[in-house]
């Protein structure tokens, strides 16, 4: 019979718990070289030894002390579902800071499996780790692991199957010294009142998290028959003073078992990566490196792209439309399939081969871990403007899809930076809106075309820094938090990696190319077909009297009506804009580029500021929805939306008419 377990692998950011998870599991979870990239539980499955094995990779956490929403989702799991046996992925090149949270998670009676991560790295400097003396030391089984290769997992989930069937597991606890101990025994004395609490969690540890000052842990008392008592013992002691001397006490005891399992190996002097950072992270080049490397990723995006884009768009495009138009009967479904779904979707799918090349060199900068230190570089300017350090992760991620990026602001610590940082991240140019910048940019704009989208994607996140400290100096005032992230280590990105990340991203796009984008498409085409009788696509359709409606509203940014449905139905999700237009200018033989710049309302002007309205307005539907699910509001929610078409209305207006004075009056 098969029996069932679960593991939950915990650990600190960026240790490799994803990695391992693919490992174990098979799954494609998404996998980054800096912290933060899993920002809720996920699951997976696996059989070993009659086992059903269900595996739950929980966001990083540096301790049970939760402070962020992410690691308040770690600790509550381990605590409240209560998992067969926790496994703690360990970087084996940074043991200290690592064994910390093993303190921890000892305190509180579970099965515990280390999973010694990165061993290749810490043996490839000259470190030598002996388990056997970690593992007695510890009393918890002690496996090595290389993650990106694989090592190590069948010996891993042995162990865990093991840990399950060994029985009873005790509490492993640090001494605190005589003073702190006295505390910890009078407030678990004073817990015994609250049995709810005391079933579910043990008393030293509810003891130790009161003394730490874990505010859900206070909570929850604070509900329950012991609160006034907890009250009385806390009132007289100073708390901060208690959870310095703990801290000192757990390093202290890692301190002195690390001498007697670890020997390290020369390593001294400044190594490689060291050097590198000098140079990258330095307060003056490291700005300018950042900008440059995106600028060079945008001109690498269209002169690569382009041939490929130039292929499908003026070759296979136009003789689908044409042929399905022409060939298919009745006329309607012809029109449908040709004028519809080939021409909206089509027009699309041209951009393909840009954002496949964009998303490759985005991963290769990730996977190095040069992304890591763009955040680091950015957190002297940001929190100059009242936003931490931490923010600019989510605003990163946000160049692939602002619905995780936003999920991703679950890592900052402060209510207030986070409401921020997801108010201000819809600003961030995702690559729903690539396609916009490349066929417009592309059009009206050239050799420059790359400058142009490099100038975009500057001016969303100029515009969400200066959304931030307005913010900050009006409706959400405060000092923002402190910016506290390690380091990943530079490694050298695989291929296979790379251009897994490339096409997870974006196989994402195909999948909405066939589903939001093919909906919207069919959508227009009916508004564009009806009433019966009208020309297709013309102003008597239902699509021109919508168009129209709008029109007044966006007339004074150089737009007509087509530009302000496709507008509307950009909502859905931004590449619709494109297929939308794609279906208005009923192409046929001709390209879409070609039909806008034999558009006379149509300048190079108009195209800038239709591209800075669709990079600041709503971004889609999804986002809309994520916003409130993590703010929990829908006064937020609508605020995030009536400023963001604000916002978008005022620079589209402001540049589409400086534009000309810069470029020669077109």
């Amino acid at each position: 019979m098969t029996k069932k377990i679960r593991i939950a692998l915990a650990g600190n950011p960026n240790v490799g718990k994803t990695t391992l998870f693919n490992a174990l599991t098979g799954s494609r979870q998404h996998v980054g070289n800096w912290p933060g990239v899993t920002v809720e539980k996920k699951t997976g499955r696996v059989s070993r030894n009659g086992y059903d094995i269900e595996i739950v990779d929980l966001p990083g956490t540096y301790s049970l002390t939760a402070y962020s929403a992410d690691e308040i989702i770690a600790r509550d799991f381990i605590l409240d579902e209560k998992p067969d046996v926790v496994v703690q992925v360990v970087d084996a090149t940074n043991l200290e800071r690592n064994l910390y949270l093993t303190t921890q998670i000892a305190e509180l009676g579970a099965p515990v499996v280390i999973a010694l991560n990165m061993a290749d790295a810490a043996e490839a400097r000259g470190d030598a780790i002996d388990r056997e003396k970690l593992s007695a030391f510890l009393e918890i089984p002690v496996v090595r692991t290389v993650g990106t290769r694989g090592d190590g997992i069948g010996d891993l989930l042995d162990a865990a199957i093991r840990e399950v069937k060994t029985s009873p597991h005790h509490e492993h606890t640090v001494g605190y010294g005589a003073e702190v101990e006295a505390m910890i025994a009078s407030l678990a004395d004073a817990l015994a009142v609250d049995r709810t609490l005391t079933a579910r969690y043990p008393r030293r540890w509810l003891a130790v998290k009161i003394l730490e000052g874990d505010e859900n842990v206070l909570t929850r008392v604070g509900e329950g028959p012991a609160s006034t008592r907890v009250q009385n013992l806390l009132s007289s002691i100073d708390p901060g003073e208690y959870e310095a001397s703990m801290a000192d006490k757990r390093y202290e005891a890692i301190a002195a078992i690390l001498p007697q399992v670890r020997s390290a190996g020369a390593g001294e002097g400044a190594s490689a990566s060291d050097m590198l950072d000098r140079v990258v992270t330095d307060r003056y080049l490291g700005i300018p490196i950042f900008l440059a490397l995106m600028w060079g990723a945008f001109e690498l995006t269209f002169a690569v792209g382009a041939p490929f884009a130039t292929a499908i768009e003026d070759g296979i495009i136009p003789w689908l439309a044409e042929l399905a138009t022409s060939s298919i009967e009745p006329a309607w479904l012809g029109s449908l399939i040709g004028d519809g779904v080939i021409s909206g979707v089509g027009a699309v799918i041209v951009f393909l081969p840009n954002i496949f090349i964009l998303f490759l060199i985005l991963a290769i900068l990730e996977d190095s871990g040069y992304l890591a230190r763009a955040a680091f570089i950015m957190d002297r300017p940001l929190h100059a403007l009242g936003l931490p350090g931490k923010a600019f992760i989510p605003m990163l991620m946000g160049f692939g899809c602002n619905v995780p990026a936003i999920m991703a602001t679950r890592s900052i610590e402060g209510e207030k930076d986070r409401l921020i940082s997801i108010l201000v991240n819809p600003f961030i140019s995702c690559s729903a809106r690539l396609p916009v910048y490349i066929l417009f940019a592309g059009a009206f704009f050239g050799a420059r075309a790359g400058g142009v989208m490099f100038f975009l994607y500057v001016l969303g996140i100029a515009v969400a820094i200066a959304s931030a400290k307005l913010f900050r100096s009006t409706i959400l005032r405060g000092e923002s938090s402190p910016f506290i992230m390690e380091m990943p280590p530079y490694r050298i990105p695989t291929a296979m990696t790379s251009l897994f990340h490339m096409w997870s991203r974006g196989s994402m796009y195909l999948r909405k190319a066939g589903t939001i984008i093919l909906l919207g498409a069919m959508l227009v085409w009916v508004l564009a077909s009806f009433p019966y009788g009208v020309e297709y696509g013309s102003e008597e359709s239902l699509a021109g009297s919508i168009g129209h409606l709008v029109e007044p509203l966006v007339a004074p940014l150089g737009f007509d009506w087509k530009i302000a449905v496709a507008l509307i139905f950009g909502f859905l999700a931004k590449e619709v804009v494109i297929g939308s237009l794609g279906v208005l200018y009923g192409t046929g033989e001709e390209t879409l580029s070609a039909a806008l710049l034999a558009d006379p309302g149509f300048s190079a002007a108009t195209a800038l500021s239709l591209m800075v309205f669709v990079l600041l307005y709503t971004p889609c539907v999804a986002v809309v929805g994520v916003i409130r699910k993590e703010t929990g509001s829908w006064k937020w929610t609508a605020f995030s939306v009536i400023y963001g078409l604000i916002v978008a209305w005022i620079l589209a207006f402001v540049i589409g008419h400086l534009t000309p004075f810069f470029l020669g009056g077109v």
